[in-house]
């Protein structure tokens, strides 16, 4: 068969630009090396925060609302719950990054939101104890997805809609010929007229040419016993800014777990060179702040890894590596891009297929590394 678009790597961003292409009646082939639901990149982990008042830059918050459409339409085409609106609750002092920025999100949006002095912190979330000085912004729309869930949603919603999708096809090399793309993968040489590399912690080999300022990090999670102040209803995530550390917490939808993390740029690794085991130390880095901010932090029951590819600035990469027309990527989501898997599907099956998109993504663009790439050469 003739292939449209070859997408490389099925994880969050991949599985959703196969079912945008292929609900667009293109012929698309999808590639990974893993088997769907692995655990060795970063579309794993249970439970995952999606919120609109977003701290990291306003600009972001059109690509957000656009992804809450589509997890809305990817769960009613599915016929299963795949978000749940939580709410989420930000804590910190008032000049703290995530708050000021968040706070500057939701009203340049007109997000709902509530600003709670630490005293109704406390009186309306019992089970957390915050630093004095702390303040709250609950985000009623906020919610919960879940990871596994939405990529094999994604997955049979794309091949339902026509998509091939292949596993345990590691991926060698790829090369635009022409008006053509190959690409060889460990069992089969393929070509299409356009191709979309979402390669996560692989992107670093992948997109060598680009020259992208990536950095892939070690990041350590831990599942507790939610505490008793928790366990009574769901409530929210939460997510605390602690003079620029940053932790979050989240209740499971449907177990009786909080998942915890801090969410800071970890060791430096590859995904063939990460440690997997988690150390005593590393629990302890978690442990330490959390039992702080919640007290009746229940008992540790099970630990994880995943992996962040990070750029300078924290934000994400999508474009073209230079000198190519007919490829086109995502890269250095920066541990927080899962929650806009869709709408980055959305806009690669646009660039892919049309060569442009009317989502705003001017501020993603690569461009903005052109400088330190060059004194670099230098």
């Amino acid at each position: 068969m003739t292939w449209e678009v070859v997408v490389v790597g099925l994880g969050g961003m991949g599985s959703a630009a196969a079912w945008h292409l292929a609900r667009r009646g293109h012929r698309v082939l999808g590639v990974d090396q893993y088997e769907p639901g692995h655990t060795r990149g970063a579309s794993h982990g249970r439970t995952r925060i999606i919120r609109k008042a977003y701290f990291e830059d306003p600009a972001y918050v059109p690509l957000l609302e656009r992804a809450y459409e589509l997890w809305d339409e990817l769960s009613r085409t599915r016929g299963e719950v795949l978000l749940w609106r939580t709410g989420g609750l930000l804590l910190g002092r008032p000049e703290a990054p995530a708050l000021a920025g968040a706070l500057r999100s939701a009203r340049a949006f007109g997000i709902p939101h509530e600003l709670l002095s630490e005293g109704e912190v406390r009186r309306r979330f019992p089970a957390l104890s915050p630093p004095p000085g702390t303040v709250g912004l609950l985000e009623p729309d906020a919610g919960v997805l879940r990871p596994e869930r939405c990529v094999q949603a994604h997955l049979r919603a794309a091949e339902a809609a026509g998509a091939c999708l292949r596993f345990g096809h590691p991926v060698l090399r790829w090369q635009e010929v022409g008006s053509r793309v190959v690409v060889e993968t460990a069992g089969a040489r393929v070509e299409a007229g356009a191709l979309i590399l979402t390669a996560g912690p692989w992107a670093p080999r992948l997109l060598a040419e680009a020259e992208l300022p990536l950095r892939v990090t070690r990041q350590v999670v831990g599942w507790f016993a939610r505490p008793s102040g928790i366990r009574e209803s769901l409530g929210p995530w939460f997510l605390a800014d602690m003079e620029g550390t940053i932790l979050y917490g989240i209740p499971d939808p449907e177990e009786d777990t909080l998942k915890a993390a801090l969410h800071v740029p970890g060791e430096p690794c590859t995904p063939e060179t990460v440690r997997r085991e988690v150390s005593a130390e590393d629990t302890d880095s978690i442990l330490r702040p959390l039992r702080r901010l919640v007290p009746g932090l229940g008992a540790l029951r099970e630990t994880g890894t995943c992996l962040y590819t990070m750029t300078p600035d924290g934000h994400f990469v999508i474009g073209r590596p230079p000198g190519c027309g007919r490829v086109v990527y995502a890269a250095g989501l920066s541990g927080h891009g899962f929650k806009f898997a869709p709408v980055i599907g959305e806009i690669l099956a646009d660039l892919a297929t049309r060569g442009t998109s009317p989502h705003p993504i001017a501020f993603l663009s690569p461009e903005r590394f052109a400088a330190s790439r060059g004194a670099a050469r230098a």
